[in-house]
């Protein structure tokens, strides 16, 4: 039997925009108390004024190591738990290692590597304690194969496969589930297409996902019956050719 995320405490990263922001709407629509984490932003002060008494705000920001600390406490002492951790802030590099600037390199894994694998290791004694929790990760399809055009962020995502893989196999036991969602081509800021029309012209040709449709993803590793972790979930646009 599906399970449901009412009433449970829910944590996103990167929760001002693209699937943060959608997944953080969909999880409060679904009965879910949601603790929206990202930089201090008017996005994130407007996100949590649409999603009222359902939203808790709590600024941070990921590149800092005590910031995360603090998030998983302070989510901790005020609410007594985590059921869920959503940890899907992340950043995106594209070109030839060649052309790269190495600061830019370092950022992007101290966003998308370091504060996951800090994040979840914060998050997890409460979890294993209880016996009781979920975790999601934001992966990618560039999670599964070296996209050449993008080998940095490639390898960001890797990284968080494998780190996915062996957690889930040292938690199981304690009836944690972890797993990752994988998208393909995303229709949001990170891919830099803001543009209404924009969205609407690119479903309708099959290219893109909407920010929602990963959201929905999301809703379903979290509500699949106890005895179901949904390690990876791979999600593509009927139209993309990878």
């Amino acid at each position: 039997m599906a399970q449901s995320v009412r009433d449970k405490l829910a944590v996103v990263t990167g929760a001002s925009s693209g699937v943060g922001r959608a997944t953080a709407r969909l999880l409060a629509h679904e009965g879910a108390h949601v603790v929206l984490v990202a930089r201090p932003s008017d996005r994130l002060t407007a996100l949590g004024e649409e999603l009222g008494a359902a939203a808790h705000m709590l600024p941070a920001d990921l590149t800092v190591n005590a910031d995360i600390d603090a998030m998983v406490r302070q989510a901790e002492q005020q609410f007594g738990r985590i059921d869920v951790l959503f940890a899907n802030a992340g950043i995106y590099l594209s070109g030839p290692v060649i052309e790269g600037d190495p600061d830019e390199w370092d950022r992007l894994l101290q966003i998308n590597v370091h504060s996951v694998f800090r994040a979840i290791r914060r998050a997890l004694p409460g979890m294993l304690a209880r016996r009781s929790g979920d975790i999601i990760v934001t992966s990618s399809i560039s999670g599964h194969q070296a996209i050449h055009w993008e080998p940095i962020y490639s390898a960001s995502k890797h990284a968080i496969q494998a780190f996915v893989h062996g957690v889930r196999r040292q938690i199981m036991a304690a009836n944690v589930r972890i797993g990752a969602v994988a998208p393909g081509m995303i229709l949001n800021e990170l891919w830099g297409i803001t543009d209404p029309a924009e969205v609407e012209r690119l479903v309708a040709e099959r290219s893109g996902l909407r920010s929602e449709d990963v959201a929905e993803a999301v809703l379903f590793m979290l509500t699949r019956p106890a005895n179901v972790c949904v390690r990876d979930l791979v999600m593509l646009p009927s139209d993309q050719d990878l």
